[in-house]
């Protein structure tokens, strides 16, 4: 989502100026009858005229607003103002954090300066966990000699060591199911979750849910075994050593916990190759994480009032908080960069659709999804009148297209607007969930929407270090911004409502 300096603010403000309105009260869509949009001049006339007669004609029109929007956002490098801004002054952004209350403060005066209703903050009470100053992993020779220090990452939720760290041997295993079998071997020993990423598979999402798992329940399931801790083969394909943070499930309370912590693919495969030689394997884990009360934080929504029904509702979001660890640009400052883009392309251009466009930028997606959970309960109300919610949280490469969850007959017309982005590479809509913080608005039968970008390297950089600016191309970023402000135009314009998912009970 950004600008770095006040001369650049201003300067954008000035740009904005026309198109930008007053913030009306939060009540305002609880009112229909309190919204009044602005009306627009001859620019913005055409955005606001009566449904063509013929579909020729309203394809020619969806073609024209999206060549205007995605030429727009390709000149003006808006989205990469945003994520430049977002990233540099607030790169620690991790839930709980003084660093995320500020990235919220900033979020809030960006919407604000683009023009947008309603800007609010929204409570949400979210987990405190730290991962401390100590991460320290040594594996020890079979005979005399030094140690080696190995690179580790605490998984988020991982309770700490004892000061002195633990010491024990270590079994590898790939599935739950050999966990298993090795039964009392495993007990007393530091379990290594070894099932690789697939690389063979062509879609990196794909093979990323195959081995995910390991992260979520390894060290529960190596709880249950007996083990003291657990080691977790990083979800990547890349052949390096840089280790990948991510969260664990919570254990049980029939599961004594256990510390766990990933390692990178290089140090997971010289395990694995020492222990299949028969050279045993002996490590001394040290970690200071813990876990604090909860905190109160927000998620940041505004709206670009729809003209006519602007009680119905199309949401555009991502998550704002990242891991510690970096500053996210890609998961999932990206993701605000085109989200906050997608309106303020709107705003300029005096775009403004039938519907209203609600951005919401949630907090705590990456350890416990408590912002999508507050906002589906505070927003229980209206849940009728949301036709359709889009979420991008899959980085800033460039875009494919979308991903689905509509039924067959509301896919018809999401595949009507989907053709128009053929000449950008991006006309692709695929079946699939639209995202974890959308998810629970589809379980009430709202239709999801993922924006799909390019996804072979997304996770060679997913919940590490190397998650920085300088791996997002701004002309990426700029298109796939595009892309989405057009989808949602498209959307939120239609004549007809877009009828509903079957409720999941």
């Amino acid at each position: 989502m950004l600008r770095s300096t006040r001369i650049t603010i201003l300067a954008c403000l000035l740009v904005w100026a026309a198109a930008c309105k007053s913030s009306s009260s939060p009540s305002d869509l609880d009112d229909p009858s309190s919204l009044h949009a602005p009306k627009h001049g001859s620019s913005s006339g055409s955005a606001g005229a009566a449904a063509p007669e013929s579909w020729a004609k309203g394809n020619a029109a969806r073609e024209s607003h999206t060549t205007r929007i995605i030429q727009e956002a390709l000149e003006s490098q808006g989205a990469w103002r945003w994520l430049h801004e977002l990233c540099t002054q607030y790169p620690q952004r991790f839930s709980g954090t003084p660093g995320y209350d500020g990235a919220a403060d900033w979020a809030l005066s960006a919407m604000q300066a683009i023009g947008l209703s309603n800007a609010r903050l929204e409570p949400v009470d979210v987990p405190r966990w730290e991962r401390g100053e100590v991460e320290r992993l040594e594996w020890f020779p079979e005979r005399s000699g030094p140690s080696q220090l190995i690179e580790c990452l605490a998984l988020g939720g991982s309770p700490g060591t004892p000061p002195e760290g633990l010491q024990a041997g270590v079994v590898a295993v790939r599935s739950f199911e050999e966990l298993a079998r090795l039964g009392d071997k495993v007990r007393g020993k530091i379990v290594l979750m070894d099932r690789p990423f697939d690389r063979s598979d062509p879609n990196p999402f794909r093979a990323y849910s195959g081995a995910v798992d390991q992260r979520s329940r390894g060290a529960i399931e190596a709880a249950r075994a007996g083990a003291v801790a657990c080691l977790v083969r990083s979800m990547t394909p890349a052949r390096d050593d840089v280790p990948h943070t991510g969260g664990m499930a919570a254990f049980p309370r029939d599961v004594t916990p256990i510390p766990a912590a990933a390692i990178g693919a290089i140090s997971a495969d010289r395990m694995r190759e020492a222990l299949d030689r028969g050279v045993s394997v002996n490590v001394r884990l040290t970690l200071s994480a813990r876990t604090l009360p909860d905190v109160r934080q927000h998620n940041v929504v505004g709206e670009w009032l729809g003209r006519e029904r602007a009680t119905e509702i199309v949401l555009v979001g991502a998550h704002l908080d990242a891991w510690d660890v970096g500053p996210g640009a890609h998961d999932d400052a990206a993701g605000c960069a085109h989200a906050l883009e997608a309106v303020a392309l709107l705003s300029r251009l005096g775009l403004r659709p039938r519907r209203t466009i609600r951005v919401v930028l949630f907090a705590n997606e990456e350890n416990g999804l408590r912002g999508a959970e507050a906002y589906l309960e505070q927003h229980r109300f209206e849940l009728r009148k949301h036709m359709l919610a889009l979420e991008s949280d899959r980085g800033g490469f460039a875009p494919r297209g979308f991903q689905t969850d509509a039924a067959a007959s509301a896919l018809k017309e999401l595949t009507k607007i989907a053709r128009q982005f053929e000449p950008y590479g991006a006309d692709t809509l695929q079946p699939g969930p639209g995202g974890a913080d959308i998810g629970v608005l589809a379980a009430e039968g709202v239709i999801t929407v993922g924006f799909v970008p390019d996804s072979q390297r997304y996770f060679d950089l997913h919940h590490t270090r190397l998650d920085t600016i300088d791996k997002v191309h701004p002309r990426e970023l700029a298109l796939g911004a595009g892309v989405i402000a057009a989808f949602l135009y498209e959307v939120a314009d239609l004549e007809d409502t877009l009828p509903r998912n079957p409720a999941k009970l």
